[in-house]
């Protein structure tokens, strides 16, 4: 009898045991699915590696009011710059894939990727959600460089005893790596003269200390329609609406140039597809409006919002670009 009750309290035991872990599990991912239909329940964090003022600084403050709008919750932009971005990228990648930390980055992700030893892995610790913008870097000469048009500049390069200048906002920047692709495609030699930002850089050139500069267009627009500054090609393959007359880089003959200025949304790897859905979505929403359009045109950019799956094509894409060019041009960020 004992030993009849005491295999009835093992089994009762048992029961109870593997019911409670089951209860567990139904409970834990009751929570995760209402926190996942609930979302966002408190304030979104919007980090922007770069100082405040920036256009990277303006799009995240739009995305920010648009998608504080839609969810009807406070998206907070938080100025984290440091080391070419590198501080509030490596801070956005570490937090938690909640969908409460998301981060706005631009082309340089892609750079930073193939200059530096960086800390996580720029494909597979993150979780793209979203691209938002998209446009072109514009070439703009001097008026005193005897060039007008691309297939112009390469022939005055080849056949020059001295080297033509070319300006960029620092060594490694997007701008300095555009430089290097132009001399890596068009097998022309020019001599890079980095700055310490893009304002110093465009006065020099404004002033004829040196002679090319890739901007964006806004930057430089009113430079060119006064005299100041004569636009040679634009970076994308197709053209820019804003300088439209201008022929791309592709076009003059320099085959398989192609470098666009964007804009994007990434989290941390392992954010739920559901919330990573939500906030495409809403980015959806926010950039197909005309407010959108008319506010990316003054920054030299147009609405482009795709699938995540689109935004991490793009990403590997540029990363494989860059790591091949810095690696084939012998380009180092170090000292």
């Amino acid at each position: 009898m004992k030993k009849h009750l005491t295999l009835f309290l093992h089994i009762v035991f048992n029961c109870l045991f593997f019911a409670g872990i089951s209860v567990n599990t139904v409970s834990a991912q009751s929570i995760e699915s209402s926190a996942v239909a609930n979302y966002p329940s408190k304030p979104i964090h919007l980090i922007v590696p770069f100082p405040p003022g920036g256009g990277n600084d303006f799009i995240a403050r739009f995305i920010a009011q648009r998608l504080s709008t839609g969810f009807k919750q406070s998206v907070i932009v938080e100025n984290k710059a440091g080391a070419g971005g590198l501080l509030g990228t490596e801070a956005a990648v570490r937090s938690a894939p909640d969908g409460y930390t998301i981060l706005l980055i631009s082309a340089s992700y892609t750079v930073n990727s193939a200059l530096y030893s960086l800390k996580y892995d720029p494909i597979v610790d993150i979780t793209p959600i979203a691209q938002v913008s998209q446009g072109a870097f514009v070439l703009v000469a001097n008026p005193s460089l005897p060039a007008n048009n691309i297939s112009e500049l390469i022939a005055l390069s080849k056949n020059s005893n001295n080297l033509i200048s070319i300006a960029s906002s620092g060594h490694g920047s997007v701008l300095h790596l555009s430089a290097e692709l132009l001399m890596s495609k068009a097998g022309i030699k020019l001599l890079h003269v980095p700055y310490k930002g893009g304002g110093p850089a465009l006065s020099d050139t404004l002033s004829g200390q040196t002679q090319l500069f890739f901007s964006t267009p806004s930057i430089v627009l009113p430079f060119i329609k006064s005299g100041k500054l004569k636009p040679l090609g634009v970076t994308t393959v197709k053209r820019t609406p804003v300088l439209s007359e201008i022929a791309t880089l592709q076009e003059s003959g320099v085959n398989g140039y192609e470098v666009n200025v964007w804009h994007g949304i990434i989290g941390p790897k392992g954010i739920s597809v559901n919330i990573i859905q939500k906030i495409n979505q809403e980015l959806v929403k926010a950039f197909n409006s005309k407010e959108a359009i008319e506010l990316l045109e003054k920054d030299g950019v147009y609405p482009l919002v795709g699938s995540p799956q689109q935004f991490e094509t793009l990403i590997k894409r540029e990363i494989t670009v860059w790591k091949d060019l810095v690696k084939k041009s012998n380009i180092s960020i170090e000292p």
